[in-house]
């Protein structure tokens, strides 16, 4: 079972639809300095720590450096990091998580941008209460509380 190397086409997200139902997990790559890597592989510890490693690696193949805005490249299955969110762990995994979730309405061919990304970030919302609630460092902590206070506190008012 070969996933497409883009996903753009009806045939090549049907293909990409077919194989993450029969189980496909790509094998996640990191493309970008040795900093940057390093900065991933914490990201990528905090998906493990909570469990959704593997639901990121089925809808994610790549995480990009660059200067540039984050995104998600759907057509690619990849998503560009810029180095400032690399360098906040759990903002990184939230939206690295917020992208994976994207992805999944992507391919299941639900709207994934504007009203869709608002349910892509409450799911990654929930992913940080998970790790939140999580034996992490007192800093990871905090930094989890701090970034959900700023996404909540605007609901509140």
């Amino acid at each position: 079972m070969e996933f497409p190397r883009r996903i753009y086409t009806v045939k090549e997200v049907m293909k990409a639809r077919e194989c993450v139902n029969k189980g496909y997990k790509h094998r996640l790559t990191v493309t970008g300095s040795q900093d940057f890597k390093e900065k991933v592989k914490r990201i990528k510890s905090l998906l493990r720590i909570t469990e959704y490693f593997d639901f990121f690696r089925t809808y994610i193949r790549t995480i990009q450096e660059i200067d540039g805005i984050s995104q998600l490249r759907e057509t690619e299955a990849t998503i560009w990091l810029n180095d400032v969110l690399a360098s906040k762990p759990c903002e990184g995994a939230r939206f690295v998580i917020q992208k994976a979730y994207q992805m999944q309405d992507y391919l299941a061919g639900k709207q994934y941008y504007e009203k869709g990304e608002m349910k892509a970030i409450e799911q990654s919302l929930e992913f940080l209460r998970l790790l939140h609630e999580k034996r992490i460092a007192d800093d990871l902590k905090q930094q989890c509380k701090l970034i959900l206070d700023q996404w909540t506190e605007d609901q509140v008012l």
